[in-house]
């Protein structure tokens, strides 16, 4: 028999919860807040040949649709608690459900992240997530408390993700486990949820990288009203790209986007905080230059000389 609206969300994604007050089945649900907490809200939505490709395992789609939404919530600093899910499906099918199910509830759970609501609906495949977290009060990072002086800082490697989407433009070649290394960055990126909570109280600022390095920053550097020095070819970077010819490193790095690693400032002399908060969270993180007082951004490379060329970010209408 097909497979109907109310049976598809019984069989797929109604779970039981735990720290809800309410979850899947009602008009709404109902959070608990802890006391001393205020609660983080963010809201992401994927688009099919927008934001991944009609190629991609349902598995991988899962998983990515929720950490996009779980990175807004470490980019904050805040502790996942719950989210919504309102998915648009050509057809019910159930090959692909199961799959995208198990996906998105494995990282769910490993972020103790309850779903709890949502709606589906009938049209071209469409997910968008809203993620709830909580943050101690006045603990919340932001973008707006980057300070001249503060060293700049992203975690993890940066720039795969953009180096998968240039081999499926066929503009790249890489064969076998290189490839692999770089689509999976691309359709599994891990939300460094660990690490945004490790920052509390030491990072002035932060930011998730979705869409490119620098258009992120750019972000930071306007609600900051400051500016900055990036050194270029300091930027953390996979074996696989760094055999790439300097000029799509570059490009990857610091344009490319759908990293989902954490761009963040402190002062200097919390550098060991900064360090001890990476050992905490499993991470590395990389200094990679520093807050000005002049407004504007300024690009380094290898030799402290200027970089001319332009990298714009990631913009859905240009």
């Amino acid at each position: 028999m097909p497979l109907g609206e109310f049976e598809l969300i019984a069989k797929y994604f109604t779970l039981p919860v735990r720290r809800a007050a309410l979850g899947v089945g009602d008009d709404c649900a109902l959070l608990r807040q802890s006391s001393g907490m205020q609660l983080a809200v963010s809201s992401d939505m994927l688009v099919e040949g927008r934001h991944f490709l009609s190629t991609v395992a349902p598995d991988a789609l899962g998983h990515k649709a929720l950490a996009v939404n779980l990175s807004d919530l470490a980019a904050c600093g805040a502790t996942p608690l719950a989210f919504t899910l309102a998915l648009a499906l050509p057809r019910a099918d159930e090959d692909f459900l199961s799959g995208f199910a198990r996906g998105l509830i494995e990282l769910a759970r490993a972020h103790d992240c309850e779903l709890v609501g949502g709606d589906t609906t009938q049209g071209p495949l469409n997910i968008c997530i809203c993620v709830f977290g909580e943050v101690p009060i006045g603990q919340a990072l932001l973008r707006s408390g980057a300070r001249a002086g503060d060293r700049l800082y992203v975690s993890g490697t940066v720039g795969d993700a953009r180096l998968a989407l240039e081999c499926f433009r066929d503009k790249v070649g890489l064969e076998g486990q290189d490839f692999s290394v770089v689509r999976r960055a691309m359709e599994r990126p891990e939300p460094r949820v660990a690490l945004g909570i490790s920052l509390r109280g030491v990072a002035t600022s932060a930011i998730d990288v979705s869409d490119g390095l620098l258009g992120d920053l750019g972000h930071v550097l306007r609600a900051s009203s400051i500016g900055a020095t990036v050194h270029a070819d300091a930027l953390p970077r996979s074996t696989v790209l760094a055999a790439q010819p300097l000029q799509v490193q570059r490009e990857c790095t610091l344009a490319g986007g759908d990293d989902y690693e954490l761009l963040f400032t402190a002062p200097l002399q919390r550098n060991a905080e900064v360090q001890a908060a990476a050992r905490q969270a499993g991470l590395a993180v990389t200094c990679i230059g520093q807050i000005d007082a002049a407004p504007g951004l300024r690009l380094l490379d290898a030799h402290g000389q200027p970089i001319a060329q332009q990298f714009a970010g990631f913009d859905h209408f240009l």
